[in-house]
């Protein structure tokens, strides 16, 4: 195990299998030029360790460019032009093989792309030492690779994290920490606060609600609760990335946590994906959204009962019991078609006595954590 920066990693690649995957790349390459001299170009900076080892293991002549991609103000109306900083041969007839250290999105190879069939080369092969075919997406062909990986965060062999790692002759992967985290759904009157709080202590996770958190920060004049208070005082809708930084900091300052309940949030698909962008960072997700479901007339009678003794004007008026009903469906249908999609939503029988929902409920989670 090794720790980089605030991430900590644990081996994945050896550097044996590593060797192996080049030795192919380079068996490869050599029978397709042999006899002949191409140009290659290794794409720093990762790309450093792994053109090294090609290079050396070439047969015939060959020319070597390592470059990075640039950019400069263009003079025309598209403003932002690409190009390669280091290259210095000249390309046009020449056979091309560019070395990548990895293929994810491909991004940058899309431009690469543009920039050599630009410059009017014979051809071209793109060589990478990893490759990831579930975040590769784009049109152009990586026709030689030396190991298919997952979608995966590594390091080392000249990837890095935050510029530390490159110097590793193994790959390491981050570690994923084992956490369970939910975003916990129910209509006004279904027992969800109580079930929270039952689920917090029986699993040890942190219970994360929104109202709270919003009554803290405002309370304790944070500069978030200053931010969200000055909507709030106009009138006006929170805007996502302030809750969203709320939420944030919650997480961060309960690092090591065995996982969240998020309560009263992601309330939109918006929300939902940047809350998933933000654990992703963290290497964890949501694994599921738990909704209580109770028939409306349960909930109408269950909030007029408790309407008699909690104070709540809220829940002593019928029609206004009604409507509340209805925005939690008319939210929660955009989030459960979204979980949908990625087979996390769960729904859960929420009549019967206390124990009874949290029985049904531990089943689900039981499950997840697996």
């Amino acid at each position: 195990m090794i720790k980089l920066h605030d991430l900590e990693f644990e081996p994945y690649i050896s550097e044996e299998e590593i060797i192996t995957a080049i030795d192919k790349i380079s068996d490869e390459l050599n029978a397709e030029y042999a006899g002949q001299k191409p140009v290659f170009i290794g794409v720093l900076n990762g790309s450093f360790m792994f053109a090294s080892e090609v290079i050396k293991r070439f047969n015939s002549d060959c020319e070597v460019s390592f470059v990075k991609m640039g950019s400069y103000d263009g003079t025309e109306s598209t403003g932002n032009v690409r190009t390669l900083v280091g290259l210095n041969q000249e390309l046009k007839g020449r056979q091309v093989v560019l070395l990548e250290d990895i293929v994810d999105t491909g991004n940058t190879l899309v431009e690469i792309d543009k920039i050599l069939k630009s410059a009017e080369v014979a051809s071209y092969k793109v060589a990478t030492l990893f490759f990831k075919p579930e975040a590769y997406k784009k049109d152009v062909p990586v026709q030689i690779k030396g190991i298919d990986i997952p979608n995966k965060f590594i390091v080392g062999y000249g990837l890095d994290y935050d510029g530390l790692g490159r110097n590793l002759t193994k790959v390491y992967k981050r570690k994923e920490k084992t956490m369970t985290n939910l975003v916990l759904f129910g209509p006004p009157g279904a027992g969800k606060g109580t079930q929270a709080s039952i689920l917090k202590d029986k699993y040890e996770l942190i219970h994360i609600s929104t109202g709270d958190v919003f009554r803290y920060n405002i309370k304790n004049k944070t500069e978030l609760g200053l931010s969200a208070k000055s909507f709030i005082d106009k009138g006006q809708l929170v805007p996502d990335e302030v809750t969203i930084n709320m939420l944030n900091a919650e997480v961060e300052k309960n690092e090591g946590a065995n996982g969240f309940i998020f309560d009263g949030f992601p309330r939109t698909e918006a929300q939902a994906e940047a809350l998933s962008a933000y654990l992703e960072s963290k290497g964890t997700e949501v694994h599921a959204m738990i909704a209580l479901e109770v028939e409306d007339e349960i909930l109408v009678e269950r909030l007029l009962e408790r309407g008699k003794t909690s104070g709540r004007k809220d829940d002593a008026d019928e029609a206004v019991i009604r409507n509340r009903i209805k925005v939690y469906y008319n939210e929660t249908a955009i989030l459960k078609n979204y979980y949908q999609k990625q087979n996390k939503y769960f729904g859960v029988d929420g009549v019967g006595s206390i124990g009874e929902i949290t029985e049904r409920l531990s089943k689900v989670i039981d499950e997840l954590m697996k």
